[in-house]
């Protein structure tokens, strides 16, 4: 999924208040982790994730693969804290601009 700078900075602010709901352990990415995410990207389709202790490039690692088995959109990553997105099929709570 690809969004665009404007989608990017509409789902940055409607995220702003959220709390993460994945917390990646020392473990990193597991197939639990995987699971979780996919469960709750199909809940609340914007989600955050908390990756505490592990350098930049892993960090970067984990996220986009992540990403890419979940079907969702990397909004953005500020520290240990990364934003995910992934429509709901039918109904989306979100309007996202064109």
């Amino acid at each position: 999924m690809q969004l665009t700078e404007k989608q990017r900075r509409h789902l940055k602010g409607l995220a702003h208040p959220l709390k993460p709901v994945i917390l990646m352990g020392n473990s990193g990415l597991t197939d639990a982790v995987v699971a979780e995410t996919d469960r709750a990207l199909g809940d609340h389709e914007l989600i955050k994730v908390r990756l505490p202790g592990v350098d930049r490039q892993e960090r970067d690692a984990a996220l986009k693969t992540l990403a890419d088995r979940t079907g969702s959109a990397f909004v953005t990553r500020i520290g240990h804290v990364a934003v995910l997105f992934r429509p709901r099929p039918k109904v989306s709570r979100f309007v996202l601009p064109a």
